[in-house]
């Protein structure tokens, strides 16, 4: 057992994978007969039998199946091992793609993005912009920034900050209607963001106490953010949005903070990892920077 060529492993996990001792040859650039030969070597080392062959393929027995899954995680450490290493002293380059959904994208992430452009120009950047949950993997994002309240996910993520919501009107349609109360808002129209799970039941709290739920009567819905904005400075009615987006039209008097000494429920910012245990500097610069911003 002292004697095991860890190399061995490689080229074990690369048959396994390729399910044929000539295409895992072809992947290492190495002849079938080396392959073959450092294999049954393993298999000798380790005195039982790894792979079967059928008649299509190159088959794992048990002990393959075992010994291939903890060959997985050893190379993939291996291979981020020396990746760390390379990014210690390099250079932030190559092509960084984040997601994040519209709002959040378009007020907080696009000026951003273009500040990491200026302090890190070798690197490209690419900004994927929509409401749909975008897959990291299938689509190689480096990272997501999902505002809200994460579902279950096999990705790694981190809360690096948090939004407020808060209930608005336009100028206009505020000077229309007196509220006193979260009961009192039950009968106005409310301009819906289908974006979110319940967009017309809300939940209210004044100084941590005297919790009120209240379901609002629609007076249209829209399934983006932004839109739900630009609808509500229009005079369509209430709306319950985040801070990032309405905190300059509120300071420029455009929109009226309803109801101010209720609070509805806080929101978190998270920045979501494809699952690996090592980012590279691009990642980890970007990432700084908008946790910077956040802070500020």
């Amino acid at each position: 057992m002292e004697s095991i060529n860890l190399n061995r492993l490689a080229y074990f996990a690369t048959v396994v994978d390729a399910g044929s001792f000539t295409r895992a040859a072809e992947r290492l650039g190495i002849t079938k007969t080396v392959v073959s030969q450092q294999v049954a070597r393993l298999e000798a080392e380790l005195r039982t039998t790894l792979l079967v062959r059928t008649t299509r393929r190159v088959e794992p027995t048990e002990a393959g199946r075992l010994l291939h899954a903890r060959c997985v995680l050893i190379l993939r450490d291996v291979e981020e091992a020396i990746a760390e290493v390379g990014e210690t002293n390099a250079e932030v380059a190559g092509v960084l793609r984040v997601s994040a959904s519209n709002d959040y994208g378009a007020i907080v992430l696009a000026p951003i993005a273009a500040r990491f452009r200026q302090k890190f120009p070798a690197c490209g950047v690419e900004l994927l912009i929509s409401d749909a949950i975008i897959d990291l993997i299938d689509n190689k994002i480096d990272l997501s920034i999902r505002v809200g309240w994460l579902e279950d996910s096999s990705q790694q993520a981190r809360r690096i900050g948090t939004f407020r919501q808060i209930l608005v009107a336009s100028r206009d349609f505020a000077a229309g209607i007196r509220v006193d109360k979260p009961e009192d808002l039950s009968s106005l129209p409310l301009v819906a963001n289908a974006v979110l799970r319940k967009p017309f039941t809300w939940n209210f709290t004044r100084g941590g106490f005297e919790p009120r739920t209240i379901t609002l009567r629609e007076a249209f819905s829209i399934n983006s953010t932004p839109a739900v904005l630009e609808a509500t400075l229009a005079g369509g009615g209430l709306a319950v949005l985040p801070d990032y987006l309405v905190v300059d039209h509120l300071s420029q008097g455009r929109l009226v903070h309803v109801l101010p000494d209720w609070v509805l429920p806080s929101g978190g910012i998270h920045v979501v990892y494809p699952a690996a245990r090592f980012r590279p500097q691009k990642v980890t610069q970007f990432v700084s920077m908008l946790t910077e911003h956040i802070r500020d």
